[in-house]
């Protein structure tokens, strides 16, 4: 599945925000309760995060150009960490909301019909979290994983909320309904700085995580076997796509064609131990000293 079809998850999401926004809206203006207010706040932030995956898919599955010899996949850090603010933000406006409320209490009203109906928009955000994080990690699309995240974290407020505004109902405890929504804010917080650091690590060209260099290491020992040899491997992830450079010593005596056709097999085969992988090979003598001159990213000698 390439990046084009991407585009649909996030169209989903932008339904889903919509929905949720409705029902969310409805259950807060019928009790009253800041939580559910705060819920359906987190909810417009939903779509405004939707909307951004939306587009920086589409620019993300735009080919290669002059001025982006590797394409464009890295925009999707931008999606990422937009999606960590917008969850930042959405915590502080959860916290200022509960903060006034606390000071203003007031009673609830229409509890059972509004709890249902925000259970009707948490079961919404579940099922398309599922979907978005199941596609988002089989195609390594940080922006649908992020959405997910976003998503789910929007469950586990939804839950909480609900949890204070029964217990509300039951006890009488007006208190509870906003600090419940603080406590909850603060956890979402956490999920909006995670999402903000891994698009940090991301812009700045983070290496592949280490499953996936085992799996190279293990390509480029099974030709270290048959008499070859490697220094100066580097990776990166760009958002959905890997790259790989490596040098390659072969014997000094073969062919250009003897060593190329070594060096496609092994491109090869790193392409099948890593999905959308870029690889890059350069070719070094064996036998020749200066070929180990080169293993560090700044070459330092003549």
């Amino acid at each position: 599945m390439e990046h084009p079809s991407l585009t649909r998850y996030a169209w989903l999401s932008i339904a889903a925000a919509i929905a949720t926004i409705l029902l969310k809206g409805t259950a807060s203006w019928m009790t009253g309760s800041v939580g559910l207010l705060s819920d359906a706040i987190e909810s417009f932030v939903n779509l405004a995060a939707a909307m951004m995956a939306l587009w920086i898919l589409t620019l993300a599955a735009s080919p290669a150009d002059d001025r982006h010899a590797f394409g464009h996949s890295k925009a999707e850090y931008f999606s990422s960490a937009f999606e960590g603010l917008l969850i930042v933000f959405a915590a502080l406006s959860i916290i200022w909301a509960a903060v006034d409320r606390l000071s203003h209490p007031q009673p609830l009203e229409s509890v059972g019909i509004g709890l249902a109906v925000s259970v009707a928009a948490s079961v919404v955000n579940l099922l398309v979290a599922r979907i978005l994080l199941k596609v988002g990690r089989e195609q390594h699309s940080i922006v649908l994983e992020a959405d997910a995240h976003h998503l789910i974290t929007d469950v586990w407020t939804s839950g909480g909320v609900l949890v204070g505004v029964g217990l509300v109902w039951v006890t009488g405890w007006l208190w509870l309904d906003p600090v419940i929504a603080i406590f909850v804010a603060l956890n979402i917080v956490w999920t909006g700085w995670q999402l903000m650091h891994r698009s940090a690590e991301g812009l700045m060209d983070i290496s592949l995580p280490p499953e996936k260099i085992a799996a190279i290491e293990a390509v480029l020992n099974s030709y270290r076997e048959q008499g070859l040899d490697f220094h100066a491997l580097r990776t990166r992830q760009a958002g959905s796509r890997a790259f790989v450079s490596v040098h390659v010593l072969v014997p000094g005596q073969w062919a250009v064609k003897e060593a190329h056709d070594w060096a496609e097999r092994i491109e090869r085969d790193i392409r099948k131990a890593v999905p959308r992988v870029n690889v890059i090979t350069h070719l070094e003598p064996l036998e020749d000293p200066v070929s180990m001159l080169d293993q560090d990213l700044d070459r330092l000698h003549c």
